[in-house]
């Protein structure tokens, strides 16, 4: 026994330090699965289902209602009633109660019982009919409010890839610095025992690799933030490893996305969510207004009671008298103290709002599509100032190297070139990031980011 109890506890520690294998996803892959694994989106899901439910519920009430009631008890304190004396009036009796008094009289026996089965069926009620409609409309609102949900989703997946993936470039590119640093700083240091060098450049160069070390720590810290910022928006376990399959080189910035002429207000959510409110606010106004109808109900009810001053006697199948009873039920409204009127201008200022909403909204949406549009426009520009930047400082840093090494140059040179070279990277992807977020607006804006 202790045998086996050792073995299961090896295979489990096997098992336990077995590595776990990292996920690949693709940009699109990354929105996908957090879609199906975010919990804003788990939640906004069952709210559609609970809306979906409300409609069922408001459907129920124009369906035939029908309960059953069973009823027996003790009357422990009956309840009397007072009958005027003249009913009791005798003149053989000298205890008879004077005239004009009332006597107390016992109608109710000791144990009732009742046994009713009722329905009612509701005929025609205007509130009822609209109520449908609105519901289903309702259903509508929720399904829109979820695929909205949805695009904020993939906006803030998108923005979170983006950032891991120009975090990773620059870590490739620092490794690379730091080994030419490194096999700088080497060379330098046998030109130094050489006597062809000073010691002064062999510090500086020194300085220079430790700082740049200091910044690849800095760097790593951020993209394992930025890796965790990916996994939250995601919906992914924090302790599951990922790995990114698209290239910073494969995304496409291209400025002639940055053209919105004739652009359809349709194609955003946010103008189809505000279409269904439009729809709501009518609906709601129209069934304020069938409250001035009548309501018409088909009612029955059907059962059996009995009495007695004994439990037993009252149980027994023949004291128990049926009856029954079928009718129509007509509600009229009268005068309700004008509280449907004050209703009903309520109504009308909010679809009045509505309708004012449709213009803001479109002045809001053009704002946003001129800013992302300029912000990709400024952005691609810097893009590529700095491009062309980087590519003279990566120039610069290799002519300073090799005059260093030929010994017509400085070693202060070299160390510039390479200070200016590291801020040339550090801008060139700073604009990177700013135009991938630039691009992720714009979509967002014309409303193609989740059709992407």
């Amino acid at each position: 026994m202790k045998k086996l109890f050792s073995l299961v506890l090896a295979m489990a520690a096997v098992f336990a330090a077995q590595p776990i294998s990292a996920q690949s996803y693709s940009l699109q892959q990354s929105i996908a699965y957090a879609l199906q694994n975010r919990i804003s989106i788990k939640m906004a899901r069952n709210q559609q289902q609970i809306d979906k439910a409300q409609v069922g519920e408001i459907r129920a009430a124009g369906l035939p209602q029908v309960s059953a009631v069973l009823e027996a008890g003790d009357n422990f304190i009956q309840q009397q009633s007072f009958l005027p004396a003249e009913f009791f009036q005798d003149p053989d009796n000298p205890n008879a109660p004077e005239p004009g008094t009332f006597v107390p009289v016992t109608f109710t026996p000791t144990y009732t019982g009742n046994l009713v089965v009722s329905g009612s069926q509701l005929l025609f009620d205007g509130s009822y009919l609209i109520g449908l409609k609105a519901a289903k409309t309702y259903t509508e609102l929720a399904r829109k409010d979820l695929i909205q949900n949805e695009i904020e989703v993939a906006e803030q997946v998108s923005k979170a890839y983006y950032s891991v993936l120009v975090n990773r470039e620059r870590m490739e590119l620092l490794n690379q610095n730091l080994l030419r640093l490194d096999t700088l700083l080497w060379q330098t240091d046998v030109m130094f025992k050489n006597g062809v060098a000073e010691k002064l450049d062999v510090d500086r160069l020194r300085v220079s690799l430790n700082n740049l070390k200091v910044e690849k720590q800095k760097t790593e810290r951020l993209l394992l933030l930025s890796e965790d910022l990916l996994k939250f928006q995601m919906g992914l376990n924090q302790r599951e490893p990922i790995v990114l399959t698209d290239k910073l080189s494969e995304v496409e910035v291209d400025v002639a996305k940055t053209y919105t002429g004739n652009f359809d207000y349709a194609n955003r959510i946010e103008y189809s969510v505000l279409e269904t409110q439009h729809t709501l606010a009518e609906l709601n106004l129209r069934n304020i207004n069938s409250g001035y109808l009548p309501k018409l109900y088909l009612n029955g009810r059907y059962g059996y009671n009995a009495a007695s001053n004994d439990f037993n006697t009252m149980t027994r199948t023949r004291n128990w008298l049926e009856y029954g009873y079928v009718g129509a039920q007509l509600q009229v409204p009268i005068f309700d103290g004008l509280r449907k009127s004050y209703q009903a201008q309520q109504a009308r200022l909010t679809l009045d709002n509505t309708k004012l909403g449709f213009e803001n909204l479109k002045q809001s949406i053009d704002l946003q599509l001129s800013q992302a549009s300029a912000d990709l426009t400024s952005s691609l520009e810097v893009l590529a100032s700095q491009r062309e930047n980087l590519e003279l400082a990566e120039e610069i840093a290799r002519v300073a190297k090799i005059k260093f090494q030929e010994g017509v140059g400085t070693n202060l040179e070299v160390v510039t070139a390479e200070t200016d070279l590291r801020g040339a990277q550090t801008n060139y992807y700073a604009a990177m990031y700013d135009a991938l977020i630039a691009k992720v607006n714009l979509d967002k804006a014309t409303g193609t980011l989740l059709t992407k």
